[in-house]
């Protein structure tokens, strides 16, 4: 079958290369999209607390397992033997505190909307499939299955470990097989399980719909205590140093009884929230830090696990956008001004941030906004120092013996794991990729182009950045066929080089794969997305409240079309998830400027999507917005032709946002054609069907637009 599918692509490449050639279109040497999609990517890099180990887990072509490597060689190592392309993902990497052993979830149920409990089964296997914790030695060794569930966390004295497994925190010996028992059964949805420096108790989240509250569960005692429990929404449990105090965040409780909250308009004001310290032996709380009110003032919504850390005895370092960017600042739990400990302009990566003693280590985009380096500040204050620059992408900093490890890539390299010395012997230090970690033998790093960095204006002067891939002129008079491609999220940033995110160092390598075959592609970074500040970020009018990135997608086009080099009549639009949103939308709106599209599991009718009903008080009118600002709104202008594509297990977008789009354009005689993967989830899961969704995308738009 997948011979069958590459003679079929090579057929149609040939005709269309001939097509080219007779335009007088260069068409460069060929690489395939197995080759492009060849490099090892690697992800979740952790650190042992003593800084003499390290461990990430490594994807090759499907392929998944956990990798180390250890002081002072920092030579890279396969520790689990995962062979087969099976789709089960390894997530939730952990050390335990002596560095001997390290922890992990394979298996997923990889979405972030809906299946909480259910597992990702992307090979069809009648069998189905299981999440499960499991336990491997460092040294080596067969990896040992602890149990169903996922977020293995260790105790400090590293002989136990607790995880989840629907709702229920489990616990096991480590180091010998014994069957888990329930540790914590308890109305709501248990989450975010933290244990007490001397391994005595665990701090845990009750979630529980419009409220939620914090747990301490003493083992011994088996009793919980709540740390004052009130109407809000708490979360980030985090122990002191002595043990005795908890540090969490507060934000208001829902106004619903349940649902989804109905939008009361477009970009309503975020909600304040408080930083509470609370003595863990009698629950009462204390507020150490109160939001402003304002845009700046909510919590943000992509710090995760480092939106809040214990620094030292009497310091924490928090998550905040004051001033209009993603940043962090510092207080002391006594209370008094918070200090903002990274500058404005720029914004911290939205990934881990690592401490050794009282620095703080992280990565952002300050002084090249299309990139990432890496940072380094003292938790009081005072300038932050850089540690990397240049052209590369730097990111996940683990301050270990002897230096930093990271992740890195560039335009051309794709990422692997890296050492940064702390001296070097002349100059400033560099990175240096690890020994051992597999090179890319078939990818055709020679043919890789690194793409432009261009900013144009929307028609309301917001500046929009774009990343240019160009092939090689092949004269003032050849006109090429162009893509304009768009990002999911849209929290997201496509960067000038190989991606730090799965999917989009996937999405890389499609664009690659298609300037390789002389098409002109510009990725669009339209607002909504990260990188460029809040309010960039949070535009007015986004989305369901009236489509405003829109005028990004054209200012794009615009600056297609102005180019010598690129047919105006040949240009198509691609993307996945909201990208698919834009892609259907400038398809539905303006067929007139865009030939063909390529949709991945795009939104196509907002209202549906967010489960906007008058039941809960949403407004005709709400509703009528959300639809007209859909690709639903304008179907029936739409006339180009577009592929289809998205797996029916979708956890993230509904599968009938693809149903009712092909039934609409059916009706409506226009041409698209639909790829369905039974059983793959939004991203992907197998590198087979990254592989086969690709290769049909790339032969749609030889025949849409580089054929005719």
């Amino acid at each position: 079958m997948r011979r069958a599918a590459a003679v079929w692509l090579a057929s149609v490449w040939l005709a269309g290369a001939l097509a080219a050639q007779q335009r007088g279109e260069a068409v460069p040497d060929a690489f395939t999209m197995a080759d492009v999609l060849s490099a090892p990517l690697p992800s979740q890099l952790v650190a042992a607390s003593d800084g003499e180990r390290i461990a990430w887990i490594g994807y090759e072509e499907g392929r998944r397992n956990v990798w180390v490597a250890q002081a002072p060689a920092w030579a890279a190592r396969r520790l689990t033997r995962y062979a087969a392309d099976d789709g089960q993902e390894l997530t939730d990497l952990r050390f335990t505190e002596d560095g001997a052993w390290l922890l992990f979830t394979r298996g997923g149920n990889s979405g972030g909307n809906s299946e909480r409990t259910r597992p990702a089964n992307p090979t069809s296997d009648p069998r189905g499939q299981q999440q499960a914790v499991w336990v491997v030695p460092f040294r080596g060794g067969v990896a040992r299955r602890l149990g169903a569930g996922r977020g293995p966390e260790p105790s400090p004295a590293g002989d136990r470990v607790v995880w989840l497994f629907n709702d229920t925190l489990y616990v096991a010996p480590l180091r010998i097989a014994a069957a888990p028992r329930p540790l914590i059964r308890l109305r709501g949805q248990t989450a975010g399980p933290q244990w007490s420096p001397d391994g005595t108790q665990l701090a845990f989240v009750s979630r529980r719909g419009d409220h939620a509250f914090i747990g301490v569960l003493d083992i011994a005692r088996t009793t919980v205590r709540w740390m004052a429990p009130s109407t809000r929404r708490d979360d980030l449990p985090r122990w002191a140093p002595d043990g005795a105090r908890l540090a969490f965040i507060r934000r208001p409780g829902g106004l619903y009884p349940r649902g989804p909250r109905p939008p009361s308009g477009a970009n309503p004001a975020p909600p304040p929230y408080t930083i509470m310290v609370a003595s863990v032996a009698t629950g009462e709380a204390q507020v150490v830090y109160r939001s402003p009110t304002g845009p700046n003032g909510n919590f943000p919504g992509t710090a995760s696990a480092w939106g809040l850390m214990w620094v030292g005895g009497d310091r924490l370092v928090f998550a905040n956008e004051q001033g209009g960017w993603l940043g962090l600042s510092s207080i002391s739990v006594s209370g008094g001004e918070a200090v903002r400990l990274t500058p404005t302009g720029c914004e911290i990566h939205d990934g881990p941030v690592a401490l050794s003693g009282d620095s703080i280590y992280y990565g952002a985009n300050c002084g090249d906004i299309d990139r990432r380096h890496l940072f380094r500040v003292a938790a009081t204050g005072g300038a932050p120092e850089q540690l990397t620059s240049g052209a590369g992408i730097e990111w996940t900093p683990r301050p270990v013996t002897g230096g930093v490890a990271l992740l890195r890539s560039d335009a051309v390299r794709p990422a692997a794991p890296a050492f940064l010395p702390a001296e070097a012997d002349s100059g400033a230090p560099r990175p240096v990729h690890l020994d051992g970690w597999p090179g890319p033998v078939r990818f055709p790093i020679d043919q890789i182009i690194e793409p432009a960095q261009v900013i144009v204006r929307a028609a309301d002067s917001t500046p929009i950045h774009l990343q240019v891939f160009a092939p090689e002129s092949a004269g003032p008079a050849v006109r090429r066929p162009a893509v304009l491609f768009f990002h999911g999220g849209p929290s997201r940033q496509m960067l000038l080089g190989w991606n730090y995110g799965g999917y989009y160092h996937n999405a890389y390598a499609f664009n690659q794969y298609l300037v390789s075959r002389g098409f002109v592609v510009v990725a669009v970074n339209y607002r909504g997305g990260i990188g460029y500040g809040r309010a960039f970020r949070e535009a007015p009018r986004r989305g369901r409240f009236g489509a405003s990135e829109y005028q990004d997608v054209l200012a794009a086009a615009a600056y297609l079309r102005s180019r010598p080099d690129v047919d105006s009549a040949r240009i198509g639009l691609w993307g996945g998830s909201y990208g698919g949103y834009l892609t259907a939308l400038g398809l539905a709106r303006n067929s007139d400027l865009f030939a063909a599209g390529f949709d991945l599991h795009g939104v196509h009718d907002y209202a549906e999507e967010v489960g906007m009903t008058t039941a809960w008080g949403v407004s005709d009118s709400a509703v009528a917005l959300a639809r007209r600002a859909s690709p639903i709104g304008d179907v029936e202008r739409w006339r180009s032709p577009v592929l289809l594509v998205q797996g029916d297990d979708d956890r993230n977008v509904e599968f009938q946002q693809t149903t009712d789009l092909a039934r609409r354009l059916e009706l409506r005689g226009v041409e698209f054609e639909e790829l369905v993967l039974p059983d793959e989830v939004h991203s992907f899961l197998r590198h087979e069907s990254w592989l086969r969704v690709y290769e049909a995308g790339a032969r749609y738009f030889i025949t849409k637009l580089r054929g005719r």
